[in-house]
Order: C-alpha cells, then structure tokens, then sequence
C-alpha cells in the first residue's frame, strides 16, 4: 500500500514541530535537530520537515512504498512521466536508508518514490554525484551520494553535459 509523502524545508524547526503536532494532533514519530517526521494515517501520509540546505517551502513530493516489489512496479509509472528517472540503492538520505526513485514534474518539482530498508543515525549527504554516462544517453541514472530530491539537479547536469563540457 502507498503512503503519500510530502517534505517540507521550513525556517524554524521548532515552532514548524508546535505547529504541525498541533495541526496532526499527534507529536513527531522522528525527530532530530534539523528534521522531523508524521507518519499520518488518516490519511496515510508520510510528513516531513527539514532545516537543511533548501528554500523554505515544498522540497519534494512522493510515494512511500511498503515493499521493493511494489518500488520496481512504480519504475514503470515513473519512467512514462519522466524519462530522466534517477535510481538510488540503499542511500542515505535524511535519518533512512531507502531505495528509491526520482522524476521531476514539467514545473521543477521532484517526486520520490522510495521503499525504505532501516534507518540510519546521521542526516543523509547532500552532495549528488549522477552518472554522467546514463544521464548522456537519457537512460535511468543512478545516484552515487544524494539527499532530499537529486531531481532538481538532473537538467543542469544534462545542460552541462551537451554543452560545454
């Protein structure tokens, strides 16, 4: 079954935690220094905020998956919207280890599609690195190191590759 998953950058965390545990009636089901997450079920939702390295407002959008299976069922989907679809295994990102996918919307919005493997201690690394060759031939990329919507970089990493690279 899906979850949708929406991630919000906010300027305050704190006052953004009061407000959303108010808003959600419930407090954080995680919560750390810089992020903190809502696992909503009516309706299922999977909120998330951040202070890390974005404008405040929506950093991405997504479907939270409750299997691999169903991950590689939604690649289809995916790869119809998107054709420059990025592939992460067993990254990093946020306080999760998770395999996912990202397409971007024709408005610049990154969409996630992620099942998610564990949990991990420290904040994912926010440093993409995409594979150039696949991203040449248009095919799916693969991420090597990316945290909270790679997506948003993929047409200036095309950009720079058939131009003056």
């Amino acid at each position: 079954m899906k979850r949708f998953h929406l991630h919000l950058s906010v300027e305050d965390l704190e006052a953004s935690i009061r407000f959303y545990s108010a808003l959600f009636a419930a407090p954080p089901a995680v919560r750390h220094s810089d992020y903190a997450k809502w696992m909503i079920e009516d309706p299922r939702v999977n909120f998330a905020i951040s202070k890390r390295h974005r404008p405040v407002g929506v950093n991405h959008l997504g479907f939270q998956v409750d299997s691999g299976e169903e991950l590689l069922e939604m690649q289809a989907q995916l790869l119809t919207a998107d054709s420059q679809l990025v592939q992460e295994i067993e990254r990093a990102c946020c306080y999760a280890k998770s395999d996912k996918y990202w397409v971007t919307d024709p408005s610049g919005i990154a969409w996630e599609c992620f099942h998610t493997l564990g949990t991990i201690l420290v904040y994912g690394d926010a440093t993409p690195i995409f594979d150039q060759e696949a991203l040449a031939s248009n095919a799916v990329a693969t991420t090597q190191s990316a945290c909270c919507a790679p997506a948003e970089n993929i047409a200036a990493t095309t950009d720079r590759l058939s131009c003056c690279s």
